[in-house]
């Protein structure tokens, strides 16, 4: 078994970064909306931050639940929300702005709620 207050500590803070995304992005409607102007560039690094955090977190949270936790949950592609981290802190310059805007469109929502699901279910 597992340390389940740390593995809820970890979740806790991964619903978290993902509402401040979904949050941040509410007025995001098009790419150029990043890439436009300074405060379309500032959000765009404040969410791909979050994205690393979320990644990195992910990662801590397979280890601490020995890789039990996640494929219990499969309608969420965990590897490919783990390698986000590793995609934008290892080739940040050639981060692509559609990428990130389609991350924050089709996959954070499904994200938050699978995490907030197990959270309510680990509680």
């Amino acid at each position: 078994m597992y340390d389940k207050k740390l593995a809820l500590e970890i979740l806790s803070q991964i619903y978290q970064a993902s509402q401040t995304i979904l949050e941040r992005f509410k007025p995001v409607k098009f790419i150029s909306d990043f890439t436009d102007s300074a405060a379309g560039m500032e959000k765009f690094d404040s969410i791909c931050m979050l994205l690393i955090a979320i990644g990195e977190a992910l990662k801590n949270l397979d280890k601490v639940t020995h890789n039990t936790l996640f494929p219990r949950y499969p309608q969420v592609n965990w590897k490919r929300a783990k390698g986000i981290r590793d995609i934008i802190s290892h080739h940040y310059f050639d981060v692509n702005a559609e990428a990130i805007y389609n991350v924050c469109k089709n996959n954070i929502p499904g994200l938050s709620q699978t995490i907030d699901k197990i959270i309510r279910e680990l509680s």
